[in-house]
Protein backbone atom coordinates (compact mmCIF):
# COMPACT_ATOMS: atom_id res chain seq x y z
CA UNK A 1 0.00 0.00 0.00
CA UNK A 2 1.48 3.21 -0.89
CA UNK A 3 1.55 5.99 2.09
CA UNK A 4 1.89 9.16 1.70
CA UNK A 5 5.08 11.56 1.97
CA UNK A 6 5.86 12.72 5.59
CA UNK A 7 7.21 16.37 4.42
CA UNK A 8 5.37 18.12 7.08
CA UNK A 9 7.42 16.61 10.19
CA UNK A 10 9.63 18.67 12.81
CA UNK A 11 12.42 19.68 11.15
CA UNK A 12 14.97 17.88 14.06
CA UNK A 13 16.46 18.53 17.67
CA UNK A 14 16.46 21.40 18.74
CA UNK A 15 14.32 23.51 15.81
CA UNK A 16 11.27 24.83 15.66
CA UNK A 17 8.47 24.51 13.24
CA UNK A 18 8.11 27.20 10.55
CA UNK A 19 7.36 30.89 10.55
CA UNK A 20 3.87 32.19 9.12
CA UNK A 21 4.66 33.07 6.35
CA UNK A 22 7.64 30.59 5.52
CA UNK A 23 6.90 28.23 2.39
CA UNK A 24 7.93 24.68 2.44
CA UNK A 25 10.83 25.12 0.16
CA UNK A 26 12.55 27.30 2.95
CA UNK A 27 11.53 24.75 5.56
CA UNK A 28 13.00 22.12 3.15
CA UNK A 29 16.46 24.26 2.97
CA UNK A 30 16.71 24.86 6.62
CA UNK A 31 16.36 21.10 7.25
CA UNK A 32 19.05 20.39 4.83
CA UNK A 33 21.51 22.85 6.34
CA UNK A 34 20.99 21.60 9.54
CA UNK A 35 22.12 18.24 8.59
CA UNK A 36 24.75 19.46 6.68
CA UNK A 37 25.96 20.96 10.14
CA UNK A 38 25.45 17.73 12.04
CA UNK A 39 27.76 15.45 9.41
CA UNK A 40 30.38 18.03 9.34
CA UNK A 41 30.73 18.35 13.41
CA UNK A 42 31.36 14.78 13.18
CA UNK A 43 31.50 12.68 16.20
CA UNK A 44 28.95 9.80 18.02
CA UNK A 45 26.49 12.49 18.81
CA UNK A 46 26.15 13.23 15.03
CA UNK A 47 25.46 9.61 14.08
CA UNK A 48 23.14 9.26 16.68
CA UNK A 49 21.10 12.11 15.52
CA UNK A 50 21.38 10.73 12.09
CA UNK A 51 19.75 7.31 12.89
CA UNK A 52 17.45 9.06 15.35
CA UNK A 53 15.73 11.31 12.40
CA UNK A 54 15.99 8.19 9.92
CA UNK A 55 13.40 5.84 12.66
CA UNK A 56 11.52 9.13 13.03
CA UNK A 57 10.90 9.29 9.21
CA UNK A 58 10.26 5.70 9.13
CA UNK A 59 7.57 5.71 11.97
CA UNK A 60 6.02 8.63 10.40
CA UNK A 61 6.05 6.95 7.07
CA UNK A 62 4.49 3.72 8.51
CA UNK A 63 2.13 4.66 10.92
CA UNK A 64 -0.80 6.79 8.87
CA UNK A 65 -3.04 5.23 5.90
CA UNK A 66 -5.71 6.51 4.01
CA UNK A 67 -8.65 4.04 2.88
CA UNK A 68 -10.51 4.91 -0.01
CA UNK A 69 -14.06 5.65 -0.16
CA UNK A 70 -15.40 2.66 -1.68
CA UNK A 71 -13.33 0.29 0.32
CA UNK A 72 -12.49 -0.57 3.73
CA UNK A 73 -9.44 -1.76 6.10
CA UNK A 74 -8.87 -4.89 7.95
CA UNK A 75 -6.20 -4.24 11.02
CA UNK A 76 -4.51 -6.89 11.90
CA UNK A 77 -2.00 -7.20 14.86
CA UNK A 78 0.85 -9.17 14.53
CA UNK A 79 -1.44 -11.03 12.10
CA UNK A 80 -4.55 -11.47 13.93
CA UNK A 81 -7.72 -9.80 13.00
CA UNK A 82 -8.09 -6.44 15.47
CA UNK A 83 -11.21 -4.58 13.32
CA UNK A 84 -12.38 -2.84 10.38
CA UNK A 85 -11.65 0.68 9.32
CA UNK A 86 -13.92 2.87 7.59
CA UNK A 87 -12.75 4.88 4.51
CA UNK A 88 -10.77 8.10 5.62
CA UNK A 89 -7.37 8.74 6.55
CA UNK A 90 -6.37 6.69 10.00
CA UNK A 91 -3.05 5.73 12.57
CA UNK A 92 -1.61 2.24 13.43
CA UNK A 93 1.66 1.17 14.97
CA UNK A 94 4.42 0.91 12.44
CA UNK A 95 7.25 -1.41 11.64
CA UNK A 96 4.79 -4.18 10.76
CA UNK A 97 3.26 -4.32 14.21
CA UNK A 98 -0.29 -3.70 12.80
CA UNK A 99 -0.96 -4.27 9.04
CA UNK A 100 -3.96 -3.16 7.14
CA UNK A 101 -5.91 -4.75 4.16
CA UNK A 102 -7.66 -2.31 1.79
CA UNK A 103 -10.65 -4.23 0.37
CA UNK A 104 -13.13 -2.37 -1.76
CA UNK A 105 -16.74 -3.39 -0.44
CA UNK A 106 -18.59 -1.13 -2.49
CA UNK A 107 -16.89 -1.79 -5.59
CA UNK A 108 -18.32 -4.18 -8.42
CA UNK A 109 -16.22 -7.37 -9.32
CA UNK A 110 -16.01 -9.16 -12.12
CA UNK A 111 -14.86 -12.49 -13.39
CA UNK A 112 -14.56 -13.47 -17.18
CA UNK A 113 -14.73 -16.94 -18.46
CA UNK A 114 -13.95 -18.13 -21.90
CA UNK A 115 -12.48 -14.70 -22.42
CA UNK A 116 -10.02 -11.72 -21.46
CA UNK A 117 -10.87 -8.07 -21.50
CA UNK A 118 -7.92 -5.77 -21.08
CA UNK A 119 -7.86 -3.70 -17.76
CA UNK A 120 -10.45 -5.49 -16.42
CA UNK A 121 -9.08 -8.07 -14.66
CA UNK A 122 -9.81 -9.24 -11.08
CA UNK A 123 -7.60 -7.54 -8.45
CA UNK A 124 -7.57 -10.85 -6.74
CA UNK A 125 -6.41 -12.77 -9.01
CA UNK A 126 -3.40 -14.44 -8.20
CA UNK A 127 -1.02 -15.20 -11.02
CA UNK A 128 -1.43 -18.59 -12.07
CA UNK A 129 -4.84 -17.70 -12.33
CA UNK A 130 -4.27 -15.69 -14.83
CA UNK A 131 -2.66 -18.36 -17.32
CA UNK A 132 -5.45 -20.39 -17.36
CA UNK A 133 -6.72 -22.08 -20.35
CA UNK A 134 -9.61 -19.80 -21.17
CA UNK A 135 -10.40 -22.39 -23.88
CA UNK A 136 -10.72 -25.19 -21.73
CA UNK A 137 -12.76 -23.75 -19.40
CA UNK A 138 -15.40 -22.79 -21.86
CA UNK A 139 -15.63 -26.35 -23.16
CA UNK A 140 -19.52 -28.20 -21.87
CA UNK A 141 -21.35 -30.88 -22.89
CA UNK A 142 -24.84 -30.25 -22.86
CA UNK A 143 -27.99 -33.18 -21.93
CA UNK A 144 -27.77 -34.68 -25.29
CA UNK A 145 -24.15 -34.88 -25.59
CA UNK A 146 -23.54 -32.27 -28.00
CA UNK A 147 -20.35 -29.81 -27.17
CA UNK A 148 -20.92 -26.49 -26.95
CA UNK A 149 -18.39 -23.51 -26.11
CA UNK A 150 -19.85 -21.18 -23.34
CA UNK A 151 -18.37 -17.81 -22.49
CA UNK A 152 -19.75 -16.39 -19.38
CA UNK A 153 -19.53 -12.99 -17.03
CA UNK A 154 -19.73 -13.12 -13.25
CA UNK A 155 -19.98 -10.20 -11.29
CA UNK A 156 -20.39 -9.62 -7.63
CA UNK A 157 -19.26 -7.47 -4.27
CA UNK A 158 -17.20 -7.99 -1.40
CA UNK A 159 -19.99 -8.41 1.49
CA UNK A 160 -18.14 -9.34 4.50
CA UNK A 161 -14.30 -8.29 4.32
CA UNK A 162 -13.14 -10.59 6.91
CA UNK A 163 -14.74 -13.98 5.84
CA UNK A 164 -13.04 -13.20 2.70
CA UNK A 165 -9.55 -12.55 3.51
CA UNK A 166 -9.59 -15.35 6.67
CA UNK A 167 -12.15 -18.13 5.83
CA UNK A 168 -11.15 -19.12 2.26
CA UNK A 169 -7.38 -19.61 1.36
CA UNK A 170 -7.70 -18.17 -2.36
CA UNK A 171 -11.65 -16.96 -2.88
CA UNK A 172 -10.60 -15.61 -6.20
CA UNK A 173 -9.92 -19.11 -7.18
CA UNK A 174 -12.60 -20.58 -5.37
CA UNK A 175 -14.86 -18.38 -6.94
CA UNK A 176 -13.74 -19.47 -10.30
CA UNK A 177 -14.26 -23.09 -9.42
CA UNK A 178 -17.75 -22.74 -7.65
CA UNK A 179 -18.85 -21.03 -11.06
CA UNK A 180 -16.91 -22.93 -13.30
CA UNK A 181 -18.65 -25.97 -11.72
CA UNK A 182 -22.06 -24.65 -11.41
CA UNK A 183 -22.10 -23.60 -14.98
CA UNK A 184 -21.09 -27.27 -16.32
CA UNK A 185 -23.93 -28.44 -14.11
CA UNK A 186 -26.72 -26.18 -15.56
CA UNK A 187 -25.25 -26.35 -19.11
CA UNK A 188 -25.70 -30.68 -18.45
CA UNK A 189 -28.93 -30.12 -17.79
CA UNK A 190 -30.03 -28.92 -21.06
CA UNK A 191 -30.25 -29.94 -24.97
CA UNK A 192 -28.05 -27.51 -27.18
CA UNK A 193 -30.84 -25.98 -28.68
CA UNK A 194 -31.88 -24.57 -25.20
CA UNK A 195 -28.09 -23.32 -23.87
CA UNK A 196 -27.87 -21.38 -27.46
CA UNK A 197 -31.55 -20.27 -28.23
CA UNK A 198 -34.54 -20.05 -25.87
CA UNK A 199 -32.59 -21.37 -22.33
CA UNK A 200 -29.99 -18.39 -21.85
CA UNK A 201 -32.23 -16.66 -19.17
CA UNK A 202 -33.06 -19.34 -17.33
CA UNK A 203 -29.32 -20.48 -17.35
CA UNK A 204 -27.85 -17.52 -15.89
CA UNK A 205 -31.12 -16.99 -13.38
CA UNK A 206 -30.55 -20.99 -12.58
CA UNK A 207 -26.72 -20.33 -12.12
CA UNK A 208 -26.75 -17.07 -9.93
CA UNK A 209 -28.80 -18.92 -7.76
CA UNK A 210 -26.54 -22.13 -7.48
CA UNK A 211 -23.51 -19.66 -7.38
CA UNK A 212 -24.52 -17.86 -4.16
CA UNK A 213 -25.83 -20.50 -2.10
CA UNK A 214 -22.12 -21.94 -2.66
CA UNK A 215 -20.50 -18.96 -1.91
CA UNK A 216 -22.98 -18.98 1.12
CA UNK A 217 -22.02 -22.24 2.30
CA UNK A 218 -18.07 -22.09 1.84
CA UNK A 219 -18.24 -18.66 3.59
CA UNK A 220 -16.60 -16.58 1.10
CA UNK A 221 -17.98 -13.03 2.04
CA UNK A 222 -18.86 -12.81 -1.37
CA UNK A 223 -22.63 -11.84 -2.83
CA UNK A 224 -23.12 -12.37 -6.24
CA UNK A 225 -24.78 -9.55 -8.34
CA UNK A 226 -25.43 -11.34 -11.62
CA UNK A 227 -24.38 -14.35 -14.30
CA UNK A 228 -24.32 -12.85 -17.76
CA UNK A 229 -23.83 -15.44 -20.85
CA UNK A 230 -21.47 -14.11 -23.68
CA UNK A 231 -21.38 -16.05 -26.47
CA UNK A 232 -22.44 -19.65 -27.17
CA UNK A 233 -21.27 -20.95 -30.52
CA UNK A 234 -20.81 -24.52 -31.29
CA UNK A 235 -16.77 -26.50 -32.16
CA UNK A 236 -14.88 -25.05 -34.42
CA UNK A 237 -15.21 -28.66 -36.22
CA UNK A 238 -18.67 -28.39 -36.74
CA UNK A 239 -19.12 -24.97 -36.48
CA UNK A 240 -20.18 -25.15 -40.27
CA UNK A 241 -22.27 -27.63 -40.12
CA UNK A 242 -24.50 -26.17 -37.45
CA UNK A 243 -24.40 -22.67 -39.09
CA UNK A 244 -26.44 -24.86 -42.15
CA UNK A 245 -28.62 -26.88 -39.69
CA UNK A 246 -29.35 -23.08 -37.70
CA UNK A 247 -30.30 -21.61 -41.10
CA UNK A 248 -32.65 -24.13 -41.87
CA UNK A 249 -34.11 -24.56 -39.07
CA UNK A 250 -34.66 -20.30 -39.28
CA UNK A 251 -36.01 -21.18 -43.13
CA UNK A 252 -38.59 -23.48 -41.52
CA UNK A 253 -39.27 -21.04 -39.20
CA UNK A 254 -39.75 -18.28 -42.03
CA UNK A 255 -42.22 -20.63 -44.01
CA UNK A 256 -44.14 -21.66 -40.92
CA UNK A 257 -45.16 -18.10 -39.72
CA UNK A 258 -45.49 -17.14 -43.58
CA UNK A 259 -47.80 -20.44 -43.52
CA UNK A 260 -49.43 -19.02 -40.75
CA UNK A 261 -50.36 -15.50 -41.84
CA UNK A 262 -51.59 -16.75 -45.12
CA UNK A 263 -53.76 -19.00 -42.68
CA UNK A 264 -55.02 -16.09 -40.57
CA UNK A 265 -55.80 -14.02 -43.38
CA UNK A 266 -57.72 -16.17 -45.48
CA UNK A 267 -59.65 -18.67 -42.81
CA UNK A 268 -61.62 -15.76 -41.31
CA UNK A 269 -62.54 -13.95 -44.36
CA UNK A 270 -64.07 -17.18 -45.13
CA UNK A 271 -65.55 -17.60 -41.68
CA UNK A 272 -66.93 -14.22 -41.71
CA UNK A 273 -68.81 -14.36 -45.04
CA UNK A 274 -70.14 -18.11 -44.43
CA UNK A 275 -72.00 -15.82 -40.90
CA UNK A 276 -73.19 -13.86 -43.40
CA UNK A 277 -74.33 -16.34 -46.07
CA UNK A 278 -75.94 -18.68 -43.17
CA UNK A 279 -77.49 -15.46 -41.32
CA UNK A 280 -79.22 -14.05 -44.41
CA UNK A 281 -80.75 -17.91 -45.14
CA UNK A 282 -81.55 -17.75 -41.72
CA UNK A 283 -83.58 -14.48 -42.95
CA UNK A 284 -85.35 -15.76 -45.90
CA UNK A 285 -86.37 -18.34 -44.06
CA UNK A 286 -88.28 -16.11 -40.95
CA UNK A 287 -89.39 -14.40 -43.31
CA UNK A 288 -90.78 -16.86 -46.14
CA UNK A 289 -91.94 -18.55 -42.39
CA UNK A 290 -94.07 -15.21 -41.57
CA UNK A 291 -95.44 -14.67 -44.94
CA UNK A 292 -96.47 -18.01 -44.76
CA UNK A 293 -98.20 -18.03 -41.53
CA UNK A 294 -99.68 -14.36 -42.65
CA UNK A 295 -101.17 -15.38 -45.46
CA UNK A 296 -102.60 -18.54 -43.46
CA UNK A 297 -103.93 -16.47 -41.01
CA UNK A 298 -105.48 -14.01 -43.55
CA UNK A 299 -107.23 -17.17 -44.96
CA UNK A 300 -108.59 -19.02 -42.43
CA UNK A 301 -109.87 -15.26 -40.62
CA UNK A 302 -111.43 -15.02 -44.62
CA UNK A 303 -113.03 -18.18 -44.34
CA UNK A 304 -114.48 -17.48 -41.23
CA UNK A 305 -115.97 -14.60 -42.50
CA UNK A 306 -117.30 -16.06 -45.59
CA UNK A 307 -118.64 -18.89 -44.16
CA UNK A 308 -120.86 -16.15 -42.09
CA UNK A 309 -122.26 -14.64 -44.96
CA UNK A 310 -120.59 -16.15 -48.28
CA UNK A 311 -122.66 -13.83 -50.84
CA UNK A 312 -121.40 -10.45 -49.10
CA UNK A 313 -118.04 -11.78 -48.68
CA UNK A 314 -117.83 -13.21 -52.68
CA UNK A 315 -119.02 -9.80 -53.73
CA UNK A 316 -116.61 -7.72 -51.74
CA UNK A 317 -113.95 -10.15 -52.79
CA UNK A 318 -114.65 -9.29 -56.44
CA UNK A 319 -114.95 -5.68 -55.78
CA UNK A 320 -111.64 -5.99 -54.26
CA UNK A 321 -110.29 -7.98 -57.18
CA UNK A 322 -111.47 -5.35 -60.03
CA UNK A 323 -109.73 -2.73 -57.46
CA UNK A 324 -106.44 -4.19 -57.89
CA UNK A 325 -107.09 -5.50 -61.69
CA UNK A 326 -108.78 -2.35 -63.48
CA UNK A 327 -105.71 0.10 -62.70
CA UNK A 328 -103.51 -2.12 -64.66
CA UNK A 329 -105.95 -2.62 -68.05
CA UNK A 330 -105.23 0.39 -70.44
CA UNK A 331 -108.48 -0.43 -72.76
CA UNK A 332 -111.82 -1.32 -71.04
CA UNK A 333 -115.09 -2.58 -73.15
CA UNK A 334 -118.15 -2.93 -71.45
CA UNK A 335 -120.82 -5.12 -73.13
CA UNK A 336 -124.25 -5.06 -71.61
CA UNK A 337 -125.61 -8.36 -71.38
CA UNK A 338 -128.91 -7.92 -72.14
CA UNK A 339 -128.04 -6.72 -75.73
CA UNK A 340 -129.44 -9.59 -78.59
CA UNK A 341 -129.23 -7.78 -81.34
CA UNK A 342 -125.55 -6.43 -82.39
CA UNK A 343 -122.90 -9.55 -82.40
CA UNK A 344 -120.33 -8.94 -80.13
CA UNK A 345 -116.96 -8.04 -81.78
CA UNK A 346 -113.42 -7.43 -79.71
CA UNK A 347 -110.75 -6.72 -82.88
CA UNK A 348 -108.10 -8.44 -80.86
CA UNK A 349 -105.17 -6.84 -83.42
CA UNK A 350 -105.76 -3.00 -82.70
CA UNK A 351 -105.61 -4.52 -79.02
CA UNK A 352 -102.23 -5.93 -78.94
CA UNK A 353 -100.63 -2.21 -78.28
CA UNK A 354 -102.65 -1.51 -75.46
CA UNK A 355 -101.89 -4.31 -73.49
CA UNK A 356 -99.69 -3.62 -70.70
Amino acid sequence: MPQQNGNDSPAGPGGSGAKPGTDIEDLLRQGQDRLKQIMLSGGPRGVIVLVVLALAGLLAWTAYYTVPSDSVAVVQRFGKYLKDVPPGLHFKLPLGIDAATIVPVKRQLKQEFGFTTPGASDPYQSPRDGKRETRRETEMVTGDLNAALVEWVVQYRISDPVKFLFEVREPSATLRYVSESVMREVVGDRTVDEVITIGRQEIETEALTKMQALSTKYAMGISIDQVQLKNINPPQPVQESFNEVNQAQQEKEKLINEARRDYNKVIPLAEGEKDQRIREADGYRLKRINEAEGDVARFSALLAEYSKAPEVTRRRIYIETLQDVMPRIRSKIIIDEQTRSILPLLNLDSQKGDRP
